[in-house]
């Protein structure tokens, strides 16, 4: 199975799995169809930085073609590159953009997790879905609803897996990363 992606080549629905490899090139590789140019990126800010913790994102949809994310933890930073294919009316076809955000980890003020579990029929538990979020100090940018007006929202960093969408190990590597990040926030930084 398969989606059409820009300029022509098809793009696989179905990702290879990172939850694998514990070194942020390797996962990159294996997963992102860009990892050259998030690797660059992301080594611009790091320069020689210890990775604590990552995780990655990739998604195919028909509006905007191929959407890739690394999210990566230094004890003080979160480092979080973006790509993202730019819709053909925007520009030439295999155009995309590179974004790069820092954020502090002293700007985190709260991580949350919440995995849903099922229960088998023989008692057994399993995780079905994790979704994770970190809440900033900093003001979301997008514009209030009317039932929101005048009220500030918390900008906040949301990452989810499921096992349709990443299978059990991106789960378990998911909450890994939240695990990590909760353990440094609040850490005087040294």
């Amino acid at each position: 199975m398969s989606r059409p992606g820009y300029g022509g080549g098809d793009l696989p629905a179905v990702f290879p799995d990172w939850s694998p490899y514990q070194d942020l090139e390797s996962a990159a590789r294996a997963y992102l169809r860009d990892p050259d140019v998030a690797l660059e990126a992301l080594g611009g800010v790091l320069r020689g930085a210890s990775v604590l913790g990552f995780t990655l994102e990739r998604f195919v949809n028909e509006v905007n073609g191929v959407w890739q994310e690394v999210v990566v933890c230094d004890g003080s930073r979160l480092i979080l590159w973006h790509g993202e294919d730019v819709p053909p009316e925007e520009g030439p076809p295999g155009s995309m953009t590179s974004s790069l955000r820092v954020v502090p980890v002293s700007t985190v003020t709260e991580v949350g997790c919440r995995r849903r579990l099922n229960r088998a029929e023989s008692g057994e538990i399993r995780v079905d879905s994790i979704d994770v979020y970190l809440l900033l100090t900093s003001l979301d940018e997008a514009p209030p609803s009317e039932e929101l007006a005048g009220t500030p929202r918390h900008d906040a960093l949301r990452f989810g897996k499921t096992l349709d969408d990443g299978g059990a190990g991106q789960i378990a590597r998911l909450e890994e990363f939240a695990r990590m990040v909760a353990s440094v926030v609040g850490r005087p930084m040294l």
